[in-house]
């Protein structure tokens, strides 16, 4: 697991830390992330019919970056606790975004009093050896938003940005 980093302009709130996980799968890759704090205080959305949607980092979700080596080119992957799914493809940063293609993405989560869990799995064609951004978005009830992510750029949090792909994946490494 890999610990994720608080955005230096967040304020703390009600989750402590946050860790994620990646593993490259011949078909695509899993993921794990990992809430810790009081879960009670965060907006969870509920449970619903998994499919595409966007706008899902406007409240708690999860994100994956992977940008593979030798271009601009990236892809965003968008993780709610409901289950709901985006994938996107960028030519550059934040450039021509639009729908990327997958054969299936499964969601799953479940929380305690002090830990939220979201596991996926992802079919897509993912090319590598990659850089790749693990990053969670978390709301808190009175509406305020933190950042975390392996490593951010200065200023603003920009999980667009190629600092935050921190992890590299490349199978059979």
């Amino acid at each position: 697991m890999h610990s994720l980093i608080l955005h230096p302009d967040c304020r703390p709130g009600p989750i402590t830390s946050v860790t994620a996980s990646l593993r490259a799968t011949p078909n695509g890759c899993q993921a794990e992330f990992r809430l810790h704090g009081d879960i009670s205080a965060i907006k969870v959305p509920d449970t619903a019919i998994p499919e595409r949607r966007d706008f899902l980092w406007q409240t708690t979700c999860f994100e994956i970056f992977w940008q593979p080596d030798g271009g601009t080119w990236y892809r965003e992957f968008n993780l709610s606790p409901s289950s709901k799914w985006a994938c996107y493809d960028f030519d550059h940063f934040r450039l021509n975004s639009r729908d990327a293609p997958v054969e299936a993405i499964a969601v799953a989560s479940v929380h305690s009093a002090d830990e939220l869990v979201l596991r996926a799995d992802i079919m897509a064609v993912l090319r590598d050896p990659a850089q790749v951004a693990l990053n969670g978005i978390v709301e808190d009830l009175e509406g305020n938003i933190q950042f975390w992510a392996l490593a951010f750029p200065h200023g603003k949090p920009e999980f667009h940005s190629e600092v935050c792909r921190k992890l590299r994946v490349e199978r059979g490494a």
